[in-house]
C-alpha cells in the first residue's frame, strides 16, 4: 500500500518538474539566441550604412579600417561584397564561403533582407552567420556578411540548462522527502491498526493503537478500534470469569457424583463390575472434557495433550457408549472403516466433537434407522466418518451447518440449539483439524472429522 502510495504521488510530481524544467528550459535558450541575433541585426545595420556610403565613394580604405577594428574587438567577422559577389572589404578569406554563408549572400544580393532565425533546441546555436542587401536609390549595390562567435550564446544556453536542470533535481529530490514522509503519516495509523490486530489475534487483548496520528479520518478510525477492542476485552474478561466459576460450580457436583458411584459399588455384587466400570470411565472422560473446555473458554485455545490415539478404537468406544440412546429409537449403531487407525492428537477433544456429531446424527435420523462410524486413512489425513439416513442437508445447507445456531427449517420442530457441528468444528481447529459437511448417496448426511498434519504412519 505505502508503494502504491508513493508511485501516485511520486509520478505527477515528477513528471510535472520536469515539464515545467523543461519549458523554462526552452524559454531561456529562446531568449539567450533572440539577444544574440538582435546584436547581430544592429551590427548588420550598422556596417550597411558605413558599406553604403564606401560603395558610393569606391574606396573601401575607411570601411575596411573598421571591419578589422571590430574584429580585433568583438571577435565578429564582418565581409563586405560587391554587387558581383566578389570581397569588397573585410577578411579576403571570405571569397571561399561555406554552402549556408554564400546562400545568405546569394539572397541579400538579390534583394532579401536577414530574417532572424528561429529558436533551436537549447543545448544548440543556429549557425551565426547573417547577411544584408546595401541599398542606394532602390537599388542593390551590395551586400554585408557578419559571422557571430557563437561559443558564449551556446556556452550561456548551457549554463541556464544546467541551473534550471540542477533546480529540478533538487526539487524532485524535496518532492520525493515530501512524499515519503506523506506516506509515513498517513500510513502509519495504518500500520499501528494491523499490528495490534495481529496482536489480539495472538491473544494479547491489551494491545491498542496510538489516536493522535495520521490524519482525521484515520485518527477516528483508531478511535473506534481502540472502543472495538476495549469490549471485546471485556467480553473475553466476563467470559474467563464466568469459565473460572464454572469450574468451581461443576467439579464439586461431578466429584460428587464420582463419589456416590463408588460408594454405591460397594454394596453390588459381581455381576455389576462391568456397569460400575463403564460409569467411572464416563465421568472421568466427563472430568477430563470439563478441563479442555474450561482451557479452551480461557484462552480460545486449549492446552492439548497431544498422544498417539487409535481413532478406530475411539470410535468404536464412543459407539457403544451411544447404543442404549440410540436404541430407545430403534436406531442401529454401526461400526465401519478400518480396525486400526493411529493419529497424533488430543483424545479428549476428538471424543467430545465425535460425541457432538453421533448425537446430531441420532437425533435427526428417523426411527428404526442405521447409523455408520468409522474411521480410515487417506494419504496424510485421518478421517473419522459419522453416516446418518436422516433427511440431508442441500449443499448451501451443509456448508452452512457448521455455524452457530444454524438449523434447518425442516428441523425446527426438533430439540435442539444448532450448537452440536459448530462446537466440535471449534474442538477440531483446536488440534488443526477440520469438521466436513456433505449430503450422502442415497440420502442422509456424512459428518466427517479431518485431521491433519499431526498423523502417525
Amino acid at each position: 500500500m505505502r508503494r502504491r502510495l508513493i508511485v501516485v504521488f511520486l509520478v505527477p510530481l515528477v513528471a510535472i518538474l520536469i515539464a515545467l524544467g523543461g519549458a523554462a528550459s526552452w524559454s531561456a535558450a529562446g531568449s539567450v539566441q533572440q539577444v544574440f541575433y538582435a546584436q547581430q541585426i544592429g551590427d548588420l545595420g550598422y556596417f550597411v550604412t558605413s558599406a553604403r556610403q564606401a560603395l558610393r565613394s569606391g574606396s573601401a580604405a575607411v570601411i575596411d579600417a573598421e571591419v578589422r577594428r571590430f574584429q580585433e574587438v568583438y571577435g565578429i567577422e564582418v565581409t563586405v561584397f560587391d554587387l558581383g559577389g566578389s570581397v569588397w572589404a573585410g577578411d579576403q578569406g571570405a571569397a571561399v564561403l561555406e554552402e549556408g554563408e554564400a546562400d545568405r549572400v546569394k539572397l541579400a544580393l538579390s534583394g532579401r533582407r536577414a530574417e532572424q532565425p528561429a529558436v533551436v533546441f537549447p543545448w544548440a546555436v543556429a549557425d551565426a552567420a547573417l547577411a544584408e542587401p546595401v541599398f542606394d536609390d532602390g537599388d542593390v549595390i551590395g551586400a554585408v556578411l557578419v559571422a557571430g562567435d557563437v561559443d558564449a550564446p551556446r556556452a550561456a544556453i548551457q549554463q541556464q540548462t544546467l541551473l534550471l536542470g540542477t533546480i529540478v533535481l533538487v526539487l524532485i529530490a524535496l518532492g520525493m522527502l515530501l512524499v515519503f514522509r506523506l506516506a509515513r503519516w498517513v500510513l502509519s495509523p495504518v500500520r499501528q491498526l494491523d499490528e495490534a490486530m495481529v496482536a489480539i489475534e495472538r491473544g494479547e487483548m491489551d494491545a491498542r493503537v496510538a489516536e493522535d496520528a495520521g490524519p482525521p479520518e484515520l485518527r477516528r478510525m483508531a478511535r473506534v478500534f481502540n472502543g472495538m477492542a476495549d469490549e471485546i476485552e471485556r467480553v473475553m474478561t466476563r467470559q474467563q470469569e464466568f469459565a473460572l466459576n464454572a469450574s468451581h460450580e461443576l467439579r464439586n457436583p461431578l466429584n460428587a457424583l464420582l463419589l456416590r458411584v463408588e460408594h454405591l459399588a460397594t454394596g453390588l455384587g459381581r455381576e455389576w463390575s462391568d456397569d460400575v466400570e463403564e460409569t467411572r470411565e464416563e465421568g472421568r472422560r466427563m472430568t477430563r472434557i470439563l478441563e479442555t473446555l474450561l482451557g479452551l473458554a480461557r484462552g480460545g485455545r486449549g492446552d492439548s495433550t497431544i498422544s498417539a490415539v487409535d481413532l478406530a478404537t475411539l470410535a468404536a468406544r464412543r459407539l457403544e457408549a451411544w447404543r442404549d440412546v440410540a436404541a430407545q429409537r430403534r436406531i442401529v449403531l454401526r461400526s465401519m472403516g478400518e480396525p486400526s487407525v493411529m493419529s497424533a492428537t488430543d483424545r479428549t477433544i476428538v471424543e467430545s466433537a465425535l460425541d457432538a456429531v453421533i448425537d446430531n446424527a441420532v437425533k435427526f435420523s428417523p426411527d428404526g434407522a442405521r447409523i455408520d462410524v468409522g474411521a480410515h486413512r487417506e494419504g496424510d489425513a485421518c478421517r473419522i466418518t459419522v453416516r446418518d439416513h436422516g433427511p440431508g442437508l442441500t449443499p448451501e445447507q451443509a456448508a452452512a451447518a457448521t455455524g452457530r445456531f444454524w438449523r434447518s427449517a425442516e428441523s425446527a420442530d426438533t430439540p435442539g440449539s444448532g450448537l452440536g457441528l459448530a462446537i466440535a468444528s471449534d474442538l477440531l481447529e483446536a488440534v488443526g483439524g477440520e469438521l466436513t459437511v456433505s449430503s450422502a448417496e442415497g440420502g442422509g448426511l456424512v459428518v466427517a472429522l479431518v485431521l491433519h498434519d499431526r498423523t502417525t504412519p
